[in-house]
């Protein structure tokens, strides 16, 4: 299989499965943890190895340097490039970096992007999959919470009758045990 084709395949596959996410009144780290959790399923289910904060090959920024960044989730594929997920809900140019440098050294990079709709596509080869999601202000103190319905999972239309109100009742016949009644 072609290595972009590949790419789009997989990060279709993981936008499938984030499709049916939900939650409710989530802080930014808890929206990201859970988001985490379902790359980890998602992969886990695909039959591939999955590791939690795997090393980077791009190393830390000074004063750190000399240890090597983390990413959210690497998973290992029998004979296939290996893929690499970012979990953010900022653009970060630290992220684009980190990808592109995953990239270079042969792995597939989703930047698995959460927020409000407006999100800058990052540069190839990185594909980018998005978690909409509507926030709100929470209790004092508590910062801004967040919220996932999926598109599918709409409340039904109200529904109307008549222009003039409500219907009249209308009466069925309902057979007695000697037939229906007569008319």
């Amino acid at each position: 299989m072609d290595l972009g084709q590949d790419g789009e395949r997989v990060a279709a596959s993981l936008a499938h499965r984030l499709d049916r996410l939900t939650f409710t009144d989530l802080v930014a780290d808890e929206v990201t943890a859970r988001l985490i959790a379902a790359v980890v399923d998602w992969a886990g289910a695909e039959g591939w190895r999955v590791y939690r904060r795997a090393a980077s090959v791009l190393p830390l920024p000074p004063p750190l340097s000399g240890r090597q960044s983390v990413l959210d989730v690497a998973c290992a594929r029998p004979g296939r490039r290996p893929v690499v997920v970012e979990v953010d809900h900022t653009d970060r140019r630290r992220t684009v970096d980190k990808l592109l440098a995953e990239a270079g050294a042969g792995r597939i990079p989703i930047w698995l992007r959460w927020g409000v709709p407006g999100f800058t596509a990052p540069p190839a080869p990185i594909r980018m999959v998005t978690v909409e999601v509507t926030r709100r202000n929470g209790p004092a103190g508590q910062g801004r919470l967040y919220s996932r319905r999926p598109a599918a999972d709409r409340p039904a239309p109200a529904h109307s009758t008549a222009a003039g109100g409500p219907a009249d009742p209308v009466v069925l016949p309902i057979p007695g045990p000697d037939g229906p009644e007569p008319r």
